[in-house]
This record gives structure tokens, sequence and C-alpha cells, in this order.
């Protein structure tokens, strides 16, 4: 059955939102039919649409159902919504009529390959086939099973791709009139899938990304993230753009094979859909919040809106007491699951570090500074712990007993533990020089140590971090006192100094599973950040920030994104890859030793006192809000007196409509200078009720003026502050 649906605009309002929340309050799609004209979808019937690139934005609900998916030709728009449901309506604000498809079930992805021929797909293994623009629906799910389908996508009338969960991933050739499964190494979730001219993109939970050529040959990528990749974009498979996770953005441009070009972008929240109209002007978008952002040079730079702004602050969590060094541990296998020591007490967090629960107390020793719990068996963990002497201590039951491994004094503040990422059985462990010892080295999961070498390097003091380079285990980086850095080839075998000292320690680095030759590192007893870019044997200041530097880490999942601790209650971030860092330190106490961003909207600072969380808001500011009083069609025009009126600073200003049409609502000042526009473009016959805050505006008189093409009138307001 086919119905109309009369919607009420709205322009964006004053809103802000958290980048957790408990149901999603922002968008799931967004597409363009021709660069100019923009439309995102999401739940609750929420839709925005920009009429200049994506500039501006207005906003209006269509009904109260989610949005799963907007697709678009020429100049038709359709949206996929709930219960078998797809909205059509026009690529500039207009009425919208919505089909049942019949199928009952959620519709998750829709597209189309002209203005006639379209297909859907959704919950219970469902695709259905249109050929007459979205005006009726059939069955064209041969061979598909009783799955859910999240995706389909087709390159032209007959060859097309649809997945879902459990890796499924079925292919046509036919139109849709049948489909083969293609049984795949990978039973996650599959969420996007393209159809481009030279092949096949597929993208799923646990940063799963899949190809296949026009040869018929499947990959599985190396994408070297737990991320989500949600959003697909590109025009061919070596020209495409990938979103998902927190909020990064890649690309495979010149010959990135595994998307390891990042794009730099503002986004801190999980990013679910990017369209890329061509090579240069792209839109992306989040569920957490109505911030579409914008790039117009292929992905060099992405920026907000105007009028919308980022608010970063810390919120305190419950592990506290002694900190030091970085005692903060992800979860080998569970994404969610976080470890933190404080003193000698283990807590952990299932939620992503919104709460905590002390689950151990290491039995050996006062105040731990480096823990980790071993990928190779999670029963296993291993810490660097004050005592007299210090000592390496090691659990095989998850924390319940303790023996020591080893027991040789190291830095007062530093991390003198290292697990080999490349090779989780490793483990390195520098005391310092003074204990007339060297690096010491376990090749069996922390069980013994046997000592590599003595410290060949005399200047060699007190070692304050260890980083091993990703993809190559002989090269190992050394923080030591006096701010030196020493760097091995040859696991700890020799040193040899790149980086001079400047100050008093070097008391975090951090590395990149995306690209080997960058490394961070911070100078305690300074402001002073380095940054190598040819694998550590140059080091150049990239900040110069107040105080002194502690902790650091680089995003696991977007190297771009950096944050680096202070001794003291502050913290600096990079978006940008160092260009620039920024303090953020709302709400911080104490000094941070400890640093771990997991992904872009994941970050823990683990100071001194206690453990804090980021908390990202995202504000939209402007003042008109417009509602449908009345759906009854009124016998006449009319534009109604403003109430209150005078009014400080909020109105209402109500218009009746007899018949469908486009109208123009704007606001003037008393020398006739257009002000603001406060409603613009097609609206059915009704009545309509506008909500405006005039706190940005002077005290004086205005006047609200209605076009239509049938039917002017003004009338004058009163503003007094």
């Amino acid at each position: 059955m086919k119905k109309l649906l009369t919607s009420f605009f709205m322009l964006i309002i004053f809103v802000s939102f958290g980048y957790k929340q408990a149901s999603a309050q922002g968008f799931n799609s967004i597409t363009t039919p021709d660069g100019v004209y923009v439309i995102a979808v999401g739940n609750s019937g929420k839709v925005f649409r920009s009429s200049n690139s994506g500039v501006s934005w207005s906003s209006y609900t269509i009904n109260s159902e989610n949005l799963h998916w907007v697709a678009s030709y020429a100049n038709d728009v359709w949206i996929a919504g709930s219960n078998g449901n797809i909205h059509k309506t026009g690529k500039t604000n207009s009425t919208v009529s919505t089909v049942n498809s019949g199928s009952g079930s959620d519709v998750n992805s829709v597209t189309f390959i002209n203005s006639s021929n379209g297909y859907l797909c959704g919950d219970n293994g469902t695709v259905y086939k249109t050929l007459d623009g979205g005006e009726s629906w059939t069955p064209s799910n041969s061979g598909i099973a009783n799955v859910k389908l999240n995706s389909i996508s087709f390159i032209d009338d007959l060859k097309g791709v649809v997945v879902g969960d459990g890796g499924k991933i079925y292919t046509t050739v036919d139109g849709g009139s049948s489909w083969d499964i293609h049984v795949f190494n990978t039973t996650r979730n599959l969420l996007r899938a393209k159809y481009l001219p030279d092949g096949i993109i597929i993208t799923g939970e646990y940063g799963v990304i899949i190809n296949r050529n026009n040869s018929g040959i499947w990959n599985e990528l190396d994408s070297r993230t737990n991320s989500d990749i949600r959003g697909i974009s590109g025009s061919s498979v070596n020209n495409a753009h990938l979103c998902g996770g927190g909020g990064f953005i890649r690309n495979n441009l010149n010959g990135s094979i595994n998307y390891f070009n990042f794009e730099i972008n503002p986004m801190m929240a999980n990013l679910v859909d990017i369209f890329y109209y061509d090579n240069n002007l792209g839109f992306a978008v989040s569920s957490l919040n109505y911030v579409i952002i914008r790039t117009t040079n292929g992905g060099a730079s992405w920026d907000l809106p105007p009028g919308s702004s980022i608010t970063l602050n810390w919120s305190q969590k419950t592990p506290s007491g002694s900190g030091i060094g970085n005692n903060l541990c992800m979860h080998p296998t569970d994404r969610n699951s976080t470890f933190v020591v404080y003193g000698n007490k283990v807590y952990v967090s299932r939620d992503k570090g919104d709460n905590w629960n002390q689950i151990a107390t290491i039995s050996i020793g006062s105040r731990a500074h480096s823990f980790y719990v071993s990928p190779m068996d999670t029963n296993i963990w291993m810490a660097a712990i004050e005592s007299t002497p210090d000592k390496v201590v090691r659990s095989t039951d998850y924390g319940l007993t303790w023996n020591t491994i080893l027991s040789y004094d190291f830095s007062t503040y530093g991390q003198p533990l290292e697990m080999d990422q490349n090779d989780p059985t490793n483990f390195y462990f520098v005391p310092s020089n003074s204990s007339g010892t060297g690096m010491f080295r376990s090749t069996d999961n922390g069980a013994t140590f046997n000592l590599v070498a003595p410290y060949n390097n005399s200047a060699i003091g007190s070692p304050c971090d260890l980083v091993v380079m990703w993809d190559n285990s002989d090269v190992i980086f050394m923080g030591d006192d006096g701010a030196e850095i020493y760097k091995t080839t040859n696991r700890g075998v020799n040193w040899f100094l790149v980086k001079p000292g400047t100050s008093s320690e070097i008391p975090s680095m951090c590395n990149s599973v995306f690209d080997q030759t960058i490394c961070y590192a911070t100078t305690w007893g300074s402001s002073q950040v380095f940054k190598t870019l040819n694998r550590g044997e140059n080091w150049n200041i990239v900040s110069n920030n107040s105080g002194s530097g502690w902790g650091s880490d680089l995003c696991r999942e977007d190297p771009t994104l950096v944050l680096t601790g202070n001794y003291g209650s502050q913290s600096y971030l990079t978006t940008n890859g160092g260009s620039s860092f920024f303090n953020v330190n709302s709400g911080l106490s104490g000094a941070g030793a400890g640093i771990m961003v997991p992904d872009r909207s994941y970050l823990l600072n683990m100071q001194t006192g206690s453990l804090f969380k980021m908390n990202i808001i995202y504000s939209i500011l402007t003042g008109v809000n417009e509602n449908t009083a009345s759906v009854s069609v009124p016998e006449q025009f009319e534009l109604y007196q403003n109430y209150p009126n005078p009014f400080n600073p909020v109105t209402n200003i109500k218009f009746s409509l007899p018949e469908n049409g486009n109208i123009s609502l704007k606001l003037y000042d008393r020398l006739g200078k257009e002000v603001e526009t406060l409603a613009e473009g097609f609206r059915n016959a009704g009545t309509y009720e506008i909500n405006f805050n005039a706190s940005e505006l002077s005290s004086g008189i205005y006047f609200y003026k209605i076009i239509t093409n049938d039917y002017s009138a003004t009338k004058k307001m009163m503003l007094i502050k």
C-alpha cells in the first residue's frame, strides 16, 4: 500500500551528544546524486538535507521509524526503513511517498542502478527487486539463506553482491534471479559491500576487508585493526576509501594495498558511512551525533560544518591509588575489556573503561610500573613492580598467585618491561645500569629471562621505556634518563645513540602498526615531544607543550591521533599526525603516567591518583525549530502574529497553507536587511509553527515576511533584552 507522509521541517538546533549513548542519535547513511544536494538519514525518522554541497544543513523527520540507508540517482532519493518500508522523495525538499515492499523485515540497504531498477536487502535473507523506480517490489533471493543481510550493491543490470552476518557473501550475474554463495574464511558479520567496475570490496566487524578482482580471486587483507569497518566509497578497487571504528578514514591510493593511508579528520566518534561524489568531494557520518564532516580535497583534510564544535573533557573513573609507569593493558581477545594496576591492585573494565572492578592483587612488591596480559594465554600476567630490590613477577592463574622471575632495580618512574608485539612469547627487561647487567630477554612467555648482553654504552643510565618496532623485532628503541634515545638493530646486543640528551629522561615512547617509520617520545623535565620519520635515525621536536611530558600513546586504529600525558594535570592531543597539539585538561587531576588510545573515541589517562576517560561532546548551534502544528488543510493562507511579543529571546511564529507549494519565510531588521531564513522550500498544505531563538540578535524591531505563489504577508515583532 502506498501512502504520502506529511513531514515537518526544522533547521538544526543546539544539541550536544556524547560519544557513548544508550541509543544512537545520529546517522546511518549519506548520499548525493550530484555533489550539490546531499541527504543523510538516521534513526527515529531523521533526515538532513543540504542544497549547497554540505556547507549548511536543514533537517526534518518523515516518521518515527529507524532509517537505515539512503540511495540516490538523478533527481530521486530512496530511503530504507523498518518493516519492509521504502520511502521515496526527491533530491530537493519534497513530499515523501512510502511503499511497503512486502517483506515485513527491516530493510538494511537499498541500491539503484538507474531511475527504474533497484534492489533492497534486509533481515531474514530478504532481497527484493523493483523495475519501476520503487513503486512495486518482488522477491529476488533464490539461493540465499535466512540470514541478516546488511548491504547490497550492483554495478550494472546483471552483476551484484549482497553480504550479511556470519561471513555470508552472495553474488549474482543474472540481475538477482539467482545467487551464488562464496565461502570465505571468516565468520565475522559483514557490514558493507561495494561493487566497482574492476571488482568488489567487502568490509565488516573486527577490521575485515575482503576484495575480489574481475578474475574472481578473493583476498582478505590485513587491516591491522580490531575496529569495525562500516563504510566504503570509491571509483575502483584501487581507489577506495573506508571508514569505521572510533572515527578513522583510510584509503588505498598510491598502491597502499591494506588501506594504510589515513585521512586527517576531526571525528572522534564511530563513522558508519562515507560517500565520495568524485575524487575530491566526500562526506562521512556517525551514528552518535548530527555532525556531518566533509572533504573537498580528496581526503587530505576533513572539516566540521559551520556552527558545530567539539568539547573534550576528562571523566574520573573508579580505580585510584598510587599509579606510576604505564599499567594500562588491553585484553588480548576482548576489545571491550581493559586492565589497569594501581599500586599492586589489578582492576578490569568490561565496558571500555566506564566501570571498573578489582580482580586481583600482586602479592609481591608495592607499586607496579609495567603490566601485561599474554595474548598467548590470558592466564599469564607479567608485571615490573617496586620492591627491595625491584622485581619482574609473573602469574599463571589470572593473578591469583605470583612468582618472582628477576630481581634488579629499575628506573623510579620508568616502564622497564616490554612485550614484543610481533612475537608475544618474547619479553624484554631493562634494569638500571647500576645493576652491572644489561638488557634481559625471555623467549618462553616470561617464565625465564636471559641476559642478552651487558650495556655496551657506559652512558646508558636508568632506562625508562622500550619500544619494539612493528614487523621487525630486531629493532628496539630505548628511552634513557638524560633524555637520550638509543637504538639496537640486533635485539639489544649493541646499542647506539640516535638522540642526544636534552633534559632528565624519556619516560614514554609510542609507535604505529601502520607505519614503521614513525615513533614519538616524550621528555620529562621539559615540554618537548620528539618524533622520528625514518625509523629512529633522526628525531625532531614536534611540540613544546608546557610542563613536563610523561605518558603517551599513538591511536591503535589511526596513527594521525596521538595523546601525551604531563607531569601535572594536563594532556596534549594531536589529530593531524603531530602537526599541532592542543591541551585537554578539563577535569584532570594528578599526573599523566600512563596513556592508552585503543581507538579515536576511546582514550584513557592513568593519572597518578586516579584513572580518567575522555568524554567527547559534539555541538550544533542554530536558532530555528519548525514543527507541524496541524496536518488538516486550512481554508486560507494566514501569517499569525508571533507570541509572545515583545519577547526575550524565544518566540513562536505560525503560518497556514491551504495548498501544497513552495514558501519563503524570512526575518528582516528595521532597515530592510535580511537577518535570517526561518523556513524555505516545499511544504504540504497544513499549519506550521516556528520556534525562533533570537539570542544572537540585538534588541530592536524586526519584521518577518512570508511569500508563496499566491500569498505574501508581513508582521512586526519586538525583541527586548
